[in-house]
């Protein structure tokens, strides 16, 4: 009995901790609520996606996928992700 609680906690703990840091390896990624960061893995992802595409990022692409999925988890705040953070803190 001991082994299962044990085990329901720590997937309990481990996708809760996945789901809380997505937007923190989104935007370390490049991923930002302003856009994609120049320079960033994310840049590089866009641009290869864009030349595979033969100009643009196709919607629907990994690249569009992830920049959707770190908005939905800002709600859309005009604001950068630490500002987000130090609210939350504060």
């Amino acid at each position: 009995m001991k082994r299962g609680l044990f085990t329901i906690i720590g997937v309990t703990a481990g996708a809760v901790g996945s789901v809380a840091l997505a937007p923190v390896a989104l935007t370390m990624a490049g991923f930002t609520s302003a856009g994609i960061a120049a320079g960033s893995m994310a840049a590089s992802m866009m641009s290869s996606a864009a030349i595979a595409n033969g100009g643009g990022v196709a919607a629907g692409s990994l690249v569009a996928l992830l920049q959707s999925v770190l908005l939905d988890c800002l709600h859309v705040r005009p604001q950068s992700w630490h500002l987000w953070v130090q609210q939350q803190v504060l």
